[in-house]
């Protein structure tokens, strides 16, 4: 299982790792009912270096992203089930609604996106850069959603009462 971290912590593991000359990927997301999508996210994350840091959404940066009635877990559980997955060595949970903080404190060597982007499209592109680190596009392609499970969930079972 994952080690779940703080801020200060993170930036301890990310300057270890750049002092060992090993790669740290920063991958980051809601993570609001987890689907296959995403374990095929962090798992080819995982592959572009040594170590996977995924920072997980707070609960009030999912109501801002997404919207009212999200996140449908709570930030903790949503962390401890990526600190569940074997690809993920440490789990971080943030309140920020894009990474650009954490790029600039930790200065991952990756910072790995879903298919849902592309290289020059992600939104932290310019703070990955300005860190010295490169963008990469991790997972298959773009076809799993939690608004479509949610959607899927609905019609099956019905609009919650």
């Amino acid at each position: 299982m994952a080690r779940r971290v703080s801020l200060e912590e993170a930036a301890q593991i990310a300057a270890r790792l750049r002092a060992e000359g090993r790669r740290l990927v920063l991958a980051n997301g809601c993570f609001d009912l987890l689907h296959v999508g995403h374990v095929r996210y962090l798992e080819g994350a995982h592959r572009l270096g040594d170590a996977l840091l995924v920072a997980v959404n707070s609960d009030a940066s999912v109501t801002r992203l997404k919207g009212p009635g999200r996140p449908i877990m709570p930030e903790g559980e949503r962390a401890e089930i990526v600190s569940a997955l074997g690809c993920v060595d440490y789990v971080l949970v943030f309140a920020d609604d894009t990474v650009d903080g954490l790029i600039s404190r930790l200065r991952p060597a990756v910072h790995a996106k879903g298919t849902d982007y592309t290289e020059e499209t992600v939104p932290e592109r310019a703070s990955v850069l300005a860190a010295g680190g490169a963008v990469a596009i991790a997972g298959d392609p773009k076809r799993h959603s939690t608004r479509d499970l949610i959607q899927t969930i609905v019609r099956a079972f019905g609009a919650p009462r």
